[in-house]
């Protein structure tokens, strides 16, 4: 799998997260679903996205990189 669908799974998790907290917690946590959407907005304007380096470093989303598929050198 490209890091990118990692990136959306790991977006995707924390909303539903963030959900769950919110029907069982508090409110409140709909501060943090706004965190993420804002984040997912900066990152498609920017191309800095955190999770992309903590993602990388960790070496998740790289084995297509290892193959040779990604253009040059990179997978997304």
């Amino acid at each position: 799998m490209k890091l990118e669908s990692y990136i959306r799974i790991f977006a995707g998790v924390m909303i539903l997260i963030s959900v769950a907290l919110t029907h069982f917690v508090s409110p409140w946590w709909l501060l943090f679903t706004v965190f993420i959407g804002l984040n997912l907005i900066q990152s498609a304007i920017t191309g800095f996205c955190p999770p992309e380096i903590v993602l990388r470093k960790l070496g998740i989303g790289t084995e297509c990189c290892a193959k040779g598929e990604g253009k040059d050198g990179k997978c997304c």
